[in-house]
């Protein structure tokens, strides 16, 4: 009962974002493909975060469970199977503390697992809305509302043990609501002085102060479909999801600007969401918003990150 019930979940979502972004024709998946890796048993998907190594998780979106695998070996199974009414959206893994941290979409709730024992270690009720992505920091996790201008903490102690929940108010253009979805993803940059949150509504995306709320446009060509976003250095990985692509961006220094340095695409897209690095690999999973009724195969897709 559980499974369909979250099915019915997934497949609503899955209908409302393809009706807010149409357009992009349904790509193929070859399961015989080796940049191709087959979430086995997932009835959807949306987020993926890299692990230790090679290892990867991916999260089912309707019904929280979260999956493990390997770049190397091709292969993924799923590691924890949530408790009944979660979700899960966009995830972030603290290797220091075995801890992944998940937004829970439409349950307006932060999920915490511990991955070595499987366990769910905390759960925090944010904000009615769709808590979409999550980013770490040094002392803790910062999550976006795609239906509020604001963003959340969840802080660790130096023991790992998790503490209280913040709420902070964006201030400027990012807590601007222009659409539908607005805040997606969040990265954090400058070693944790400085988010960067990515807005679909506005094809763009955003410095954050983490103490004052203040925000300030990066200057960037449009982003049309901007969804998770990846950032190393001075290089910021925006996956624009309907449009079945990942922008590479180099950012200036003081975060002002960005320039477009590469579109990466790949025939096995077919909706992807948000994206993992491996070296000079980027692994992007498919969620499929477009395909009606949802398939029963989902998968991630290996791509050069250069």
């Amino acid at each position: 009962m559980r499974r369909t019930v979250h099915r019915r979940i997934a497949t609503g979502l899955m209908a409302l974002f393809a009706l807010l972004a149409p357009g992009a024709l349904p790509a193929s998946a070859s399961t015989s493909d080796p940049d191709v890796i087959v979430l086995d048993g997932a009835t959807s998907a949306e987020g993926i975060v890299a692990g230790r190594g090679t290892t990867f998780y991916a999260g089912d979106l309707g019904t929280g469970d979260i999956f493990r695998g390997d770049i190397d070996s091709g292969k993924a199974r799923r590691l924890i199977d949530a408790p009944a009414g979660r979700a899960a959206v966009g995830m972030k893994f603290d290797e220091r503390r075995n801890l992944l941290f998940v937004a829970g979409g439409p349950t307006g709730k932060a999920f915490a697992y511990n991955t070595r024992t499987r366990e769910s270690v905390g759960e925090y009720d944010l904000a009615p809305g769709f808590i979409n992505d999550v980013t770490l920091t040094g002392d803790g996790a910062w999550f976006t509302n795609s239906a509020k201008g604001e963003l959340y903490r969840i802080t660790v102690d130096r023991n790992g043990k998790l503490m209280d929940r913040e709420t902070l108010a964006l201030k400027g253009p990012a807590k601007e609501l222009t659409g539908d979805f607005n805040l997606n993803g969040i990265a954090s940059a400058n070693g944790g002085k400085v988010l960067i949150v990515a807005h679909s509504s506005d094809q763009a995306v955003y410095t954050v102060d983490p103490e004052s709320g203040e925000s300030a446009r990066i200057n960037t060509p449009p982003l049309p479909n901007v969804d998770g976003i990846l950032v190393q250095g001075r290089t910021l990985w925006a996956v624009q999801n309907m449009s079945n692509k990942i922008a590479r961006i180099k950012l200036s220094g003081d975060l002002t600007s960005g320039t477009l340095k590469d579109e990466i695409t790949s025939k096995a897209f077919n909706v992807p969401t948000t994206v993992a690095k491996f070296g000079d690999t980027l692994a992007a999973v498919n969620a499929k918003f477009n395909v009606q009724p949802p398939p029963t195969q989902y998968e991630v897709v290996l791509v050069p990150a250069r």
